[in-house]
């Protein structure tokens, strides 16, 4: 098996952080937008505010699509199928009915999913440091989620909301790793660019099929505006760009490592948003979360190319 180590650098680190810091915000904005919009004009909006931001970058700074080859096309249609369509769709539906707290807990499990599918996948290689950081992060899942007690109730509901949690989770996986198989002609903000505007198109079938009130917007508030706006711009235009640069350059394993900022943003989101309560296994959770993190950093950062 080959070994997925190598050097990163600096800017590489923070461009995997950042994005993920945004990624994040999306599970406490998630619920306020499926409060708020029909589901899949909402995520209509969101394809379509992420496209007018890119848009203009792609058309100044980028070979616009000149490059792709035909695998690339392929590629970018499973992102849009798995991280734009399914990931959005399961993600509001499932924080329609769930809690930021209990959202934000299950999305910890995207760095061990994203780990577990590179190594089944991609042949990552996994060395003790590599296992033990992930482990980590799975410890800390387990803290926050074991450790948090009981929510209110919400019965079958909240059940089905979690379910639907899980599979976005799975989706985010996918649509990390399928970003590494486009080639090097086709830059992060095309790929997200493309992915979005193939997706643009399928929900507004699915809105006029499944939405009771399609592209319906008199109800909602400004809050509720001002959620989607940044949903769109911010987790559907900026993070993507920032995340997808990083993973490209980046081992798989450090990718999923990176990915442990995500929970801990969204759970920091959900208390201000949501106005959650906070509890103390959830600092137990972001310690573990953290030192995972950290060895992940160090495991590449000091390995040699």
């Amino acid at each position: 098996m080959a070994s997925d180590s190598k050097r990163i650098s600096a800017s590489t680190l923070i461009q995997l952080l950042s994005g993920m810091a945004l990624f994040g915000t999306a599970t406490p904005l998630s619920k306020i937008i499926g409060q708020n919009f029909p589901i899949f004009t909402a995520s209509f909006l969101r394809m379509a505010i992420a496209s007018l931001v890119l848009a203009p970058f792609v058309w100044a700074a980028t070979k616009r699509f000149k490059e792709a080859k035909r695998s690339d096309i392929a590629v970018i249609a499973a992102i849009a199928a798995f991280g734009m369509v399914g990931f959005t769709a399961t993600m509001l539906f499932g924080m329609r009915l769930t809690t930021g707290v209990i959202g934000s807990t299950i999305m910890s499990a995207t760095p061990a999913v994203t780990a577990l599918a590179a190594v089944l996948f991609l042949g990552a290689a996994m060395n003790w440091r590599n296992a033990g950081a992930l482990a980590l992060a799975v410890a800390g899942i387990a803290a926050i989620n074991l450790l948090h007690g009981n929510d209110g109730g919400g019965g079958n509901a909240i059940v089905l909301g979690a379910a639907l949690v899980v599979v976005a989770v799975c989706f985010e996986a996918a649509y990390t790793l399928l970003s590494r198989r486009l080639s090097i002609g086709i830059t992060s903000i095309e790929a997200t660019l493309a992915a979005s505007l193939m997706a643009a198109p399928v929900f507004i079938l699915l809105a006029w099929q499944f939405d009771p009130e399609p592209f319906a917007f008199a109800g909602a508030s400004q809050e509720a505006w001002a959620a989607l706006i940044f949903w769109g711009a911010m987790t559907g235009g900026l993070a993507p760009v920032l995340w997808y640069r990083g993973v490209r350059k980046a081992p798989a394993l450090l990718s999923a490592g990176a990915m442990s900022v995500m929970p801990v943003t969204s759970l920091v989101t959900s208390y201000l948003l949501l106005g959650e309560t906070f509890q103390w296994s959830h600092l137990i959770g972001f310690g573990l979360v953290f030192l995972g993190l950290i060895l992940m950093i160090f495991e590449h950062a000091g390995a040699q190319d």
